[in-house]
């Protein structure tokens, strides 16, 4: 691709606005929690993904990224692995920019099939962590 992960990762946290949180918990010690509310403290617009919750952080929450009623800039991923397919699908579909894969998680062909999509992919990277990395907060 040519361009250095890093860069890259900067270009997505500086030019997105808007995250949808797949997987968000409404427990605040979760990490899915706590990113999201790090990612809204920071200016992003989060919308909350989870088919058992209606609300979290304030924001409604909805039971896939179809629902979801505007653009998606990001979608940050904090499920199981085998769920991440799935997940890249309905990125797709919506036309989201970036697959945001969490710490932890890395799946290949999932990637491969965003890319040819058109979107880019970030795997085994905390959004937070980058963040606060790159504004020095």
């Amino acid at each position: 691709k040519g361009v250095p992960m890093e860069r890259e990762v900067a270009d997505i946290l500086r030019k997105s606005r808007t995250v949808a949180v797949v997987g968000i918990s409404d427990k605040e010690e979760r990490d899915s929690h706590r990113v999201a509310r790090y990612l809204k403290d920071h200016g992003y617009r989060i919308i909350p993904v989870n088919p058992k919750l209606t609300e979290v952080l304030g924001e409604a929450c909805y039971p896939d990224l179809r629902s979801v009623p505007e653009h998606i800039d990001v979608v940050d991923v904090f499920r199981s692995i085998d769920a991440i397919p799935g997940i890249v699908e309905e990125a797709v579909a919506v036309g989201a920019n970036v697959v945001w894969m969490q710490l932890g998680l890395q799946h290949e062909d999932a990637a491969r099939r965003a890319r040819d999509a058109g979107l880019s992919v970030v795997m085994n990277k905390c959004m937070k962590i980058e963040h606060s990395q790159l504004s020095g907060s």
